[in-house]
């Protein structure tokens, strides 16, 4: 188990690394709100179900989208992955499909922004091709 761990905690650290490169900020600071916004909108179901949002949009300041639409979709991974990680630690169910948006806006701190939205699951027959990982879009 040991190993694992090292090698769970080598993957968080290069994942820091990369969000720190690329929002020239602290990247703790934007997965931590990130986790915050999926905690603090949680419903409890029953003893055993706590529901939370699926849909999460990332606003990103205009100077720090562009630079980061030239990198392709890693940030989005990246922060889908954190959310991941996040509602497997806390026992949480996702109220549909886990998708991260990342866009550009005019966002009033200068940096980004974080919202989060529960949508409605899709049963796959009517969405099409069912996707097995979460999804992320870079607009």
């Amino acid at each position: 188990m040991g190993l694992l761990r090292r090698l769970e905690c080598a993957v968080e650290d290069c994942e820091s690394a990369l969000l720190a490169r690329i929002f020239h900020t602290d990247p703790v600071q934007l997965c931590d709100d990130l986790r915050r916004e999926c905690d603090e909108h949680a419903v409890v179901c029953s003893q055993h179900r706590v529901l939370v949002p699926n849909d999460y949009t990332v606003e990103l300041a205009k100077e720090v989208h562009d630079e980061l639409a030239a990198r392709g979709g890693e940030v989005g991974r990246q922060l889908t992955d954190v959310l991941a990680r996040h509602a497997v630690e806390r026992d949480y169910e996702w109220a549909g499909p886990l998708t991260v948006h990342v866009t550009a806006a005019e966002v009033p701190n200068g940096r980004y922004r974080v919202s989060s939205a529960a949508l409605a699951h899709v049963p796959a027959d009517a969405a099409g091709p069912q996707h097995t990982s979460p999804a992320v879009g870079f607009t």
